[in-house]
């Protein structure tokens, strides 16, 4: 993997060089992913969940397939438009746009479960604070069942601990700031390169971009991970530094 990062990088800079100015290659936003293809009536679904740091919870739905879009963000509290210094009572959390014919909001429960620590209190991993307490958010009856029955699973799991995680109605999701979104892509410059150095606004709407999100962290299911590097090696061994999907 190292290898493999070095030479992409080395590839990168070879490709700014050959240019008397730095600018990016553009894709137009209807070839960034497969998904964003979707007709415009598609039945569209939202799941909002805070499971820790928004910086990781943002990159482990991301690589699911069948999910848009991600946007992290804040919910859960009672202050208006909470900023990252001011969060009031708010809790980190990732809003996940979907196709309820790709992906349900069942399996989403399951990556919650499976992706943090439901028994940590005031906290999740090293960040300490309210602000990463676990939180299913609901909208509407079915979405409250299925999140009881699977939380009362999780607890059937182990009978030593108490399941901490928070069954909530959700009021309101407010985005956070842009320096938040697509956290783990930004830190690999490499890949916002191959991807066409796309505008902020189209960086955080792109299917791709949470798709990529998650490759960059480390998080997504092995076989994902695994037909996305070679994906890009495909492109790097071609020589064209535009990544239209995966």
């Amino acid at each position: 993997m190292a290898s493999f990062l070095l030479a992409l990088s080395i590839f990168a800079l070879f490709t700014i060089s050959l240019t008397t100015q730095s600018f990016g290659i553009r894709v137009p936003s209807d070839h960034l992913s497969v998904l964003s293809t979707l007709p415009s009536d598609s039945p569209l679904k939202t799941a909002v969940f805070a499971l820790g740091s928004f910086w990781r919870s943002e990159a482990v739905f991301g690589c699911l397939n069948g999910v848009v879009r991600t946007t992290a963000g804040y919910a859960g509290g009672s202050k208006s438009n909470p900023e990252y210094r001011s969060l009031g009572n708010h809790a980190e959390s990732v809003q996940v746009e979907y196709d309820p014919r790709l992906v349900s909001f069942r399996h989403l429960l399951e990556v919650f479960w499976s992706s943090h620590d439901s028994r940590q209190i005031f906290g999740q991993g090293p960040d300490v604070g309210d602000q990463y307490r676990s939180i299913i958010f609901v909208n509407g009856t079915e979405e409250s069942r299925l999140a009881a029955v699977s939380k009362e699973k999780e607890q059937l799991r182990s009978r030593s601990s108490v399941v901490t995680t928070q069954i909530q109605e959700l009021g309101s999701f407010y985005p956070a700031e842009a320096e938040h979104q697509k956290f783990e892509l930004k830190r690999k410059p490499f890949l916002l390169l191959l991807m066409g150095n796309l505008a902020e606004e189209e960086l955080e709407r792109s299917s791709l971009a949470a798709k990529l999100n998650g490759y960059a962290a480390e998080l997504c299911p092995q076989k994902i991970q695994n037909q996305i590097e070679a994906k890009i090696n495909d492109i790097v061994r071609k020589g064209w530094p535009v990544l239209k999907y995966v």
